[in-house]
């Protein structure tokens, strides 16, 4: 069950709690800029399960982050709680090839207001505002420019870089329950070939850009501005975890 005041508490929202476009708006932003795009459970070995009240437990009341299937299957839980009508959708990842990823490999959220939308607060670099679930026109967002493709049964939703647009996932609009993305959540914690399993990321938006922890070099982007720094121990990187994300495993 969602407590409701240690959520808000935790994404630092303060506002409106009311159903509406705005509240989703600022409860999206919110939620980028403080919980991480995070995969540190799966190098220490630890199992995520997907239970709502385990993930809440692991993001509200240890404040970490977590990967798309948890960080989404929460914000679901939450925005159902303020009275929000969202349906959980599957994805399939764009890879450098060409080829997507199986059904499954994505968690996002349809929303229903007057119009759907798109919310997405685990996709790691992102959308920052809730895209409308609408096909052929191109949306811009404080991280750069987006569409929706309509293909013969999904929807493709793409950003535009270097004047081409890249296809960033693959969606199907048929309803999904949380339990659906058991068997991927367990893949991309134990398959090699997961790049979940290959290297340690944390990551989160700021109001002008990213900071993200990967592996042993950390990324800072300042309004378009990119600053790399490797660390050289352990314990440095411990230190930046706390200082830039606040958590301490």
């Amino acid at each position: 069950m969602v407590d409701l005041p240690a959520y808000l508490e935790r994404i630092g929202y303060s506002g409106s709690r009311s159903p509406t476009l705005e509240t989703l708006r600022h409860l999206h932003r919110a939620h980028l800029f403080c919980v991480p795009f995070e995969n540190l459970e799966i190098g220490l070995g630890r199992r995520i399960v997907l239970e709502e009240d385990a993930l809440l437990r692991k993001v509200v009341e240890k404040r970490r982050g977590g990967f798309c299937y948890e960080l989404n299957g929460i914000f679901a839980a939450l925005l159902r709680a303020l009275g929000f009508a969202v349906t959980l959708l599957s994805a399939r990842v764009a890879r450098a090839d060409g080829g997507e990823g199986p059904e499954f490999d994505h968690l996002a959220l349809r929303v229903d207001l007057e119009e759907p939308w798109l919310a997405d607060v685990g996709f790691g670099e992102s959308f920052v505002e809730p895209m409308l679930l609408k096909a052929g026109m191109q949306q811009k967002d404080p991280a750069g420019t987006f569409r929706l493709v309509e293909l013969e049964s999904r929807i493709s939703m793409q950003k535009a870089e270097a004047e081409k647009w890249h296809p960033q996932y693959s969606l199907s609009l048929q309803p999904r329950r949380l339990e659906d993305f058991a068997g991927m959540c367990h893949y991309h914690q134990t398959s090699p070939n997961s790049s979940f399993t290959q290297k340690r990321i944390c990551s989160r938006a700021t109001v002008d850009g990213r900071i993200t922890l990967t592996d042993m070099k950390l990324i800072v982007t300042n309004s378009g501005h990119r600053e790399e720094r490797v660390l050289t121990s352990e314990q440095e990187w411990i230190e930046a975890l706390w200082e830039h994300f606040g958590i301490k495993l």
